[in-house]
């Protein structure tokens, strides 16, 4: 602190002094001006005829030697006034600069004060200085900016961190448990090593599921809404009708009828986060299902903005399916990472957790909005609306394959 203090204190002093230089110097040549101007003043004024004298007291001189002798006389006043003028002038620049330059600094200082009381724990404090103007204040307004992004940041670390030492925990011992079991029996077989190894095989693969929705859980939440440079022209029905034929093994083993409407609906956004959040989306409905139920999958524009009041077009993805029943207070928990819903945990119901989470996390970098609502009798309808639209530049995409029972089911209520 005292380094920061000696360090603004200099700067404070290298500017009087600059701009002490800078009154000297102006009124040394304001002086000097002054002392030409006045001898030729005289000089130019005082016309005596030719040959003419000039008494002084007792003594005649000639007229052009009088004159010389007034001019002398009329600089040497200017430069003995002068002179006692000049340091005052200085002294005078150099106090009211020390001050002015004090008052323009204080904010810098506030800044600079707000800085070093900073740590990872107090992130939440700001600058927010309220009469400056200029461009102190644009380096107010950016710091502060910056400290939204750095708590942001800080925050997605430390949720990422809580949360993957939590869910990490869960296979990372049954690694530990089902190795050491096996390495302790001495009678283990090749069969024995062969069902070690796909437990082994499954709690790796559930650890790399889990880092990797962490990592674009907390990516995504830290980078904040995406800048139009991110952005590109994107069919959420394309996406769609492709996250629906990955799954449409698994809803035909399950007995599960989909009903797709793929209209085309274009906006822009980067196309991975959209991907992933539509698959999300099909990839919940299916674990989170029951036997012989169903799942309606449908995308389109309204007219309509995402705020109350706005008329604008905005493309919506509508994915509902059946599933256990769920209490309207329960379905904003679903949101948070690791929140599951009141299913039994299955082979096809085993997931991270943090499907929805990510859902909200891409829907939030994209400026949409996200609504869930129970349906009656069991299941889940989630909606998420984009305002930025865009014209359909062609015909809409094929339905799903037909490996996904394109049969129509009675709508979610």
């Amino acid at each position: 602190m005292g380094r920061g203090r000696a360090r603004a204190a200099g700067l404070r002093l290298r500017l009087t002094l600059l701009a002490t230089g800078l009154v000297a110097l102006a009124s040394g040549l304001l002086l000097w001006l002054g002392w030409v101007l006045v001898g030729t003043v005289v000089a130019t004024t005082t016309a005596f005829p030719a040959g003419a004298t000039v008494r002084i007291g007792e003594i005649e001189v000639p007229a052009e030697v009088a004159r010389d002798t007034v001019a002398a006389a009329a600089r040497s006043e200017v430069l003995r006034a002068g002179l006692i003028a000049f340091p005052l002038v200085v002294l005078a620049g150099a106090l009211v600069s020390w001050m002015l330059i004090g008052r323009v600094l204080a904010p810098l200082h506030q800044v600079i004060a707000a800085a070093r009381r900073l740590s990872a724990s107090s992130l939440d404090e700001r600058v927010a200085l309220r009469r400056a103007r200029g461009e102190v204040a644009e380096l107010a307004a950016g710091f502060d900016a910056m400290l939204d992004r750095l708590q942001a940041a800080f925050e997605a670390q430390r949720r990422f961190v809580a949360n993957a030492g939590h869910e990490l925990r869960t296979p990372l011992a049954v690694l530990r448990t089902e190795i050491d079991v096996t390495l302790q029996d001495p009678d283990a077989d090749v069969a024995e090593l062969r069902r070690m190894g796909e437990v082994v095989r499954d709690a790796g693969r559930r650890c790399d599921e889990l880092v990797a929705g962490l990592l674009l859980l907390a990516r995504t939440e830290a980078s904040g809404p995406l800048g139009e440079a991110d952005r590109v022209p994107v069919n959420l029905a394309e996406l769609l009708v492709s996250e629906l034929d990955g799954v449409s093994a698994v809803a035909t083993e399950h007995g599960l009828s989909v009903r797709a409407d793929p209209v085309p609906a274009h906006t822009r956004g980067d196309e991975v986060l959209l991907r992933r959040l539509v698959a999300n989306l099909v990839e919940n409905a299916v674990r989170h299902n029951r036997d012989g139920g169903w799942i309606e999958a449908a995308t389109g524009t309204q007219t309509g903005g995402t705020r109350a009041g706005d008329d604008a077009a905005v493309v919506e993805l509508r994915v509902s399916s059946t599933g256990p029943e769920l209490a309207a207070d329960q379905v904003a928990e679903l949101f948070e990472p690791f929140r599951r819903g009141p299913v039994a945990r299955t082979a096809r119901t085993r997931g991270s957790g943090l499907g929805l989470s990510i859902v909200r996390a891409v829907a939030a970098a994209h400026d949409a909005t996200v609504d869930a609502v129970p349906v009656p009798g069991g299941g889940l309808e989630v909606r998420v609306r984009f305002s930025s639209a865009l014209p359909s530049p062609g015909p809409s995409p094929g339905p799903p394959s037909p490996a996904s029972p394109p049969a129509p089911v009675p709508g979610p209520g």
